[in-house]
């Protein structure tokens, strides 16, 4: 023990990090968590999902995300190829148990879930960058080197790293594991928007999805009167991009008239921000003495919000193969095994649905649900993450995938139609390249 400064060495001070920093840190285990930012910080990614709340209660932070959030009792997609607007109440699922969630600023939310790290007994260093990683074989722990912002470095010795460094995919780069989806790929402009329109009484915190020619748009209403409001599109569509970033924002979203008139009397507050790469995974989840978390190990398009539940479900399950490798090193394969089945079930879950999103075949099945079969509650449970507990959704969602397949068949022209589309959709551009198509 004593050759170690940590037992647990955690990178990255989002939801992933913080989450497990405090759970590995109420089991007894001697973390560090180091961050290169400095909380409170801004970051995309404001609306969670149902099965946040069971995560809040376990580490305490139920109640200061509640004063923080605007409550989030279901969804809305509009459609301009349908005449109608389709609303979804996640009161409405398979279990009725989880009735909403919330939206968060997440500068708010991240700093509540790392300053909760430490005082779970987490050692939280902000401000420090991680600069180079040593690894040896099963139980020789790792070697991290950081940077503060002082310039000085340091070493740490720790028997387990947990890489929750978001975008930054600190191990899947330097194990050359990364690589960009091959079935999805998008972009994302965004801003923050005071004086939006929303929907009335409950339904005001309702997150909603337009559908337009280029993608989708997400509206976010948080609790302080800003609104998210972000523009995911296909990776043409930007590249074209030949005026000043927040112009072009604008103009994306006169082409959506419905969010436009939403945006009527509403101003701009910060400035507009563009990503690239947005979709991405690594080959692996784990080495001998290190395991990813959350958007280190991949990041699927966010039209569904599953993003930070994916990513504190996965602080969760990796928390239990960390504590178990650690009190156990004799279980190390076992429990890795474990949370690779876990920690890519998530995604692929969502997957299937997102890389269809954008479908004729899917927009009409959002735009008029059925429950035959219980296909609608099965539905609504996954959009509120219920994928990992032993609700019954599974039959029922198979069944909407035959549906899906069937109705497809049935407008074979159009399918194949928008397949090829979506192919071309899809194409990583070269610099320079900016052609392409809705």
């Amino acid at each position: 023990m004593q050759d170690f400064d940590c037992d647990v060495l955690v990178v990255g001070g989002g939801p992933a990090g913080s989450t497990a920093a405090a759970l590995l840190a109420v089991k007894g285990h001697r973390v560090t968590l180091l961050e290169k930012a400095r909380h409170p910080r801004f970051h995309i990614g404001e609306s969670l999902l149902p099965a946040n709340l069971d995560i809040f209660e376990q580490l305490g932070v139920a109640d200061a995300v509640r004063a923080i959030g605007m409550e989030k009792r279901g969804a809305e997609f509009v459609s301009p190829w349908h005449a109608h607007r389709q609303t979804f109440e996640f009161a409405d699922a398979w279990d009725k148990s989880m009735p909403q969630a919330y939206q968060v600023r997440r500068s708010e939310f991240d700093e509540i879930l790392i300053r909760n790290a430490a005082s779970k007994g987490a050692s939280v260093i902000e401000g420090c960058r991680v600069t180079a990683v040593e690894t040896g074989g099963p139980g020789q722990g790792v070697t991290v080197v950081a940077r503060h912002e002082d310039g000085r470095e340091q070493r740490w010795r720790a028997r387990f790293l947990a890489d929750a460094s978001g975008r930054d995919t600190l191990m899947a780069n330097r194990q050359r594991w990364k690589m960009r989806n091959p079935k999805h790929n998008s972009s994302a402009i965004y801003g923050h928007f005071r004086g939006a329109r929303r929907l009335e009484g409950k339904a005001e915190g309702h997150i909603t999805i337009f559908w337009f020619e280029h993608g989708w748009f997400w509206f976010i209403p948080l609790r302080d009167g800003i609104t998210s409001v972000g523009a995911t599109v296909w990776p043409y569509y930007l590249k074209r991009r030949d005026k000043p970033l927040e112009q072009f924002f604008r103009d994306t979203i006169a082409m959506c008239p419905a969010l436009a008139e939403r945006l009527q009397d509403a101003r701009l507050v910060n400035e507009v921000e563009a990503t690239g790469n947005y979709s991405y995974l690594s080959r692996h989840s784990h080495g001998d003495d290190y395991l990813l978390l959350g958007d280190a190990f991949a990041f699927i398009d966010p039209v569904f919000s599953s993003g930070v539940m994916l990513a504190m479900q996965s602080a969760v399950c990796g928390t239990e193969a960390i504590d178990t490798i650690l009190c156990d090193p004799a279980q190390r394969a076992p429990a890795l095994a474990r949370f690779d089945r876990i920690v890519r079930h998530g995604p692929a879950q969502f997957s299937w649905f997102i890389y269809r999103i954008t479908t004729p075949t899917m927009r009409e099945l959002f735009m008029g649900p059925r429950n035959l079969l219980r296909m609608r509650e099965a539905l609504l449970s996954m959009l509120a993450g219920d994928i990992y507990r032993s609700t019954p959704i599974m039959p029922s969602l198979y069944a909407f995938k035959t549906l899906y397949y069937l109705l497809a068949l049935m407008h074979l022209p159009r399918s194949i139609g928008a397949w090829r589309q979506r192919r071309i959709n899809i194409r990583p551009l070269e610099d320079g390249e900016a052609s392409g198509g809705a």
